[in-house]
């Protein structure tokens, strides 16, 4: 039997989902805005810092007041809180803190570690202090009017502290492609749950999951069925009816008996096919009352595969993220692979450049799989490989 290059599948896949790219970005509070791509720059409404303040705990003074070491009055104590303090007087210091705002007049603040406080309220500073010594000015970080972070930005931590600094509390996203994510089998069971004869835990739906909302997709539903048309068709139209615009499912799409997703989408025109691949052999696309299916094979292996070769990209590219990463690198020990199936084997990367390979093609060795950090891409018109050869891989 012929089977399908990849690249037509992909290419297939890719004018199923297309119009998933036309979307509105939607407008978040900044508390919910983490790890979500910025759809505009951000521009500071304000000066950063807001005010001049103290970078230490120290004395504000005027630097002209000390042309060489002595001491001066503490006419005032100036703590980090709200208002704006007396201007500093000639011949004077004022006790500051860290974040304070520096009195007019004041040009320097000298740390408390280089002073001496004496019982008769006077400060003895033994260095000759220069103009704008710790002084933080206003705008130093950034003046109001100018980019605090640029559109396309995937929002840490550390921006989310930014936007907060310049009192921003919303922020244009990318909206995210709502996901349905669906097992099929009736061996399936929770996980966690005893395993009874013949069942396995359902490992697809937490792998698809998770990688779908890696790439900044929405879950808006999750489901396992047994191998039944009726209620695989009626977590389908749970799917419709909680808006997702793109539903996943694993399983059910190989040629033999109890293949509920090729049983109840084939007749309504999906398109079932197998690959020139291994793992992920079987696959299949459908439509079911406009929303594109991407259907994937039961084995868990071949299920993650699945979505990193034809899901992946597209989700990335809708949400503004960058492509995962390709390096060439050198085999360690030579190979073979299936002539006429492209194959995504399982491997570790080699602090030299080598890479090695994690147990064999089978699409149903979970533990290889989470032990490599990149997947060996053979080409299929490639029978055996030695070592040394350059081969293409995916960083995982």
């Amino acid at each position: 039997m012929a089977r399908t290059p990849v690249a037509e599948h992909e290419g297939r896949v890719r004018a199923l989902l297309a119009p998933l790219r036309t979307r509105a970005p939607e407008t978040v509070p900044v508390a919910a805005a983490l790890g979500r791509v910025l759809a505009a720059p951000v521009v500071s409404p304000i000066d950063l810092p807001p005010f001049r303040n103290s970078q230490m705990d120290g004395y504000a003074i005027r630097s002209a007041d000390l042309p060489e070491p002595g001491s001066l009055l503490i006419a005032a104590d100036i703590p980090a809180a709200p208002g704006t303090p007396s201007p500093l007087v000639a011949g004077t210091a004022a006790r500051i803190m860290t974040g304070a705002s520096i009195p007019t007049g004041a040009d320097a603040v000298v740390p408390v570690e280089d002073t001496v406080a004496s019982d008769d309220g006077r400060v003895t500073i033994a260095s000759v202090w220069s103009a704008g010594s710790y002084v933080r000015e206003a705008g130093s970080d950034l003046r109001a009017g100018e980019d605090l972070l640029p559109a396309g930005l995937r929002l840490s931590s550390r921006h989310l502290a930014a936007l907060s600094a310049a009192g921003i509390t919303s922020v244009d996203v990318e909206s995210r492609v709502r996901v349905a994510v669906i097992s099929t089998g009736s061996e399936l069971v929770a996980p966690g749950e005893s395993l009874g004869p013949g069942q396995i835990a359902d490992s697809n739906g937490t792998a698809l999951v998770a990688a779908a909302r890696d790439v900044a997709a929405q879950i808006v539903l999750e489901g396992r069925v047994v191998d039944d048309r009726d209620a695989f068709e009626a977590l389908l139209e749970a799917a419709i009816a909680a808006d997702a615009e793109l539903v996943l499912t694993s399983g059910g799409i190989s040629q033999g008996a109890y293949e509920v997703v090729r049983e109840t989408l084939e007749p309504q025109g999906a398109l079932v096919d197998v690959l020139a691949m291994q793992p992920g052999g079987p696959q299949a696309i459908a439509s079911f009352r406009g929303i594109p299916v991407v259907c994937f094979p039961g084995n868990p292996v071949s299920s993650q595969l699945s979505f990193l070769l034809f899901v992946e990209p597209l989700l990335r590219e809708i949400a503004r993220l960058p492509d995962r990463i390709r390096v060439t690198r050198v085999l360690d020990a030579p190979l073979t692979s299936v002539e006429g199936k492209r194959q995504f084997l399982r491997g570790r990367s080699l602090p030299d450049g080598r890479v090695e390979t994690l147990g064999g093609p089978s699409s149903h060795l979970v533990a290889a799989l989470a032990a490599a950090d990149v997947l060996i891409d053979i080409p299929e018109d490639v029978a055996e490989l030695p070592a040394g050869a350059s081969v293409e891989t995916w960083e995982l």
